[in-house]
């Protein structure tokens, strides 16, 4: 057996409402679940991005909880890549500058392929890249 896909990826940030703003208004993406001081939950096609609060989901599920989730956390920065074609690479890169987000990097990949990075507002490294970079379509 083989894993067949990501089904979803956290990062982690240190204002949830700001992220909300920033995953939601800057990049567009449908919140889909949000719990107050712990996390907020968006759609990307067919993944979900976590967006948790480090400091809350290091504490351990009560014994009697509902959905007993173990604690898990990062620290530090984190990086995610969302997939875009060509077309769409140039539009995202005018879209986040006009939010005043810079463009950390721009090129293309020696085998093909184009990559934008930038931040969000938590240190995260964000990039649109072109699934052919990775050998997809």
């Amino acid at each position: 057996m083989q894993a067949a896909a990501i089904l979803e990826a956290a990062l982690y940030v240190s204002d949830l409402d700001e992220a909300e703003r920033f995953y939601g208004d800057v990049l567009g993406l449908e919140r889909i679940a949000k719990v107050e001081g712990r996390h907020v939950f968006f759609r990307c096609g067919n993944a979900v991005l976590l967006l948790f609060d480090p400091e809350t989901t290091k504490v351990p599920p009560a014994p009697d909880a509902r959905l007993p989730v173990p604690a898990h956390g990062s620290r530090g920065e984190g990086h995610l890549c969302f997939s875009a074609p060509a077309e769409e690479i140039e539009m995202w890169k005018t879209r986040l500058e006009q939010q005043d987000i810079v463009i950390e990097a721009d090129f293309e990949w020696p085998k093909g392929g184009r990559s934008i990075y930038f931040r969000d507002p938590f240190g995260n490294s964000l990039e649109f890249a072109e699934p052919r970079i990775w050998g997809l379509t």
